[in-house]
């Protein structure tokens, strides 16, 4: 009977908990996902008749600079359209006094469960690509996302990829001449001394298991679109070997694998132990990706996305120079097909001259 009232009295709770909705358009049914800045509802949108997510503040945490940070957060997604990128419906201010947003209610499952249901190689690839793509759109927008990782990614049931979670978003560039200033709403860029919108110098934000050094050591003046380009390294790394670099599986009773060679010094703790064999082209990738230097990674998305495609075509990879002998080693193994035809037709060819000439 206590369990039974334990239980009660834990619906009671959450039930407590949830945001004042009175007077808008939104009935709550269910809570979804809670993060340390809010809490993600499930809810009905009554005016178009449909489900939505709905962000609040978490009542606990709720104060003046969390509602600058979620408001934040939703106008700089909502600049972003791109089929990647989850739309931002509404946004204002309930009842109780909490911030909120409504966005599009998103189903599928998260890169890291997904990946780990035995995905082959080439789907992991391909998943990996399509999430490049609405990074590299909000770099162009002027967005760094700077917690990349396969639990902010959702996979839909058509394979749809989309980037969630931009609540430590960094902007690169200050609003256009005649923008509202940020006290008034707007937006800012993170830079030392921007009150309730940008981060303070030597804030550390982000997952350290997939944070480029520079942002890693609050370092912001350095942090650009190719810390960006390192978590997505890290991400890449995760889809090879299951786990982040530098966290090997905790599991001492998984099967051991055979430990592959590296085609470059990794950073630290990228060593692909126990990741089975990952080809050398796609170590080097990773590799350069997560370089402990911005200069010496990726200049930008595209070219890390590029290597990845050029690699599932068979093509070389910048990454990862080639010599004559593995050029064409690797250019026979992407032709073999037509190679066997032609050589079947020179044997068959020499047999009919050899039994001619009896």
């Amino acid at each position: 009977m206590s369990d039974l009232g334990d239980r009660a009295l834990d619906h009671l709770r959450r039930l407590a908990g949830w945001p004042d909705v009175s007077g808008t358009r939104y009935a709550v049914q269910g809570e979804l996902a809670r993060g340390g800045m809010g809490v993600v509802y499930l809810a009905r949108d009554l005016d178009l008749d449909r489900e939505v997510a709905l962000k609040v503040i978490a009542p606990e945490a709720a104060d003046a600079e969390l509602a600058a940070r979620l408001l934040r957060e939703a106008r700089i997604i909502a600049r972003l359209e791109h089929p990647g990128i989850v739309p931002v419906h509404d946004v204002g201010t309930l009842p109780d006094g909490r911030v909120y947003y409504a966005m599009k209610l998103v189903t599928g499952k998260r890169l890291d469960v997904l990946a780990g249901s035995g995905l082959p190689l080439r789907e992991r690839l391909r998943l990996f690509l399509r999430l490049c793509e609405p990074v590299a759109f909000a770099h162009a927008h002027g967005v760094i996302h700077r917690d990349l990782k396969p639990e902010n990614v959702m996979v839909g049931p058509f394979g749809e990829v989309l980037v969630m979670d931009w609540g430590v978003a960094k902007l690169t560039a200050e609003p256009p001449e005649g923008s509202r200033a940020p006290a008034q709403g707007g937006l800012a860029a993170d830079r030392p001394g921007a009150p309730g919108q940008g981060t303070a110098h030597g804030t550390i934000l982000g997952t350290p298991a997939y944070m480029a050094p520079e942002q890693a050591r609050g370092d912001l003046e350095r942090v650009d679109e190719r810390a960006d380009v390192h978590a997505l390294g890290a991400v890449l790394y995760f889809l090879l070997t299951g786990h982040a670099p530098g966290r090997a599986p905790a599991d001492p009773a998984a099967p051991t694998r055979t430990r592959v060679a590296r085609a470059a010094p990794p950073p630290p703790g990228a060593d692909f132990a126990g990741s089975g064999d990952v080809p050398r082209r796609l170590q080097a990738i990773c590799h350069k990706a997560l370089a402990g230097s911005p200069a010496a990674r990726y200049p930008d998305v595209s070219g890390l996305a590029t290597d990845v495609a050029r690699f599932l075509e068979g093509e070389p990879v910048s990454a990862y120079p080639e010599g004559l002998w593995r050029k064409t080693g690797r250019l026979a193994v992407r032709h073999r097909t037509p190679i066997l035809l032609v050589l079947a037709y020179l044997v068959a060819r020499a047999v009919l001259l050899i039994v001619a000439r009896r």
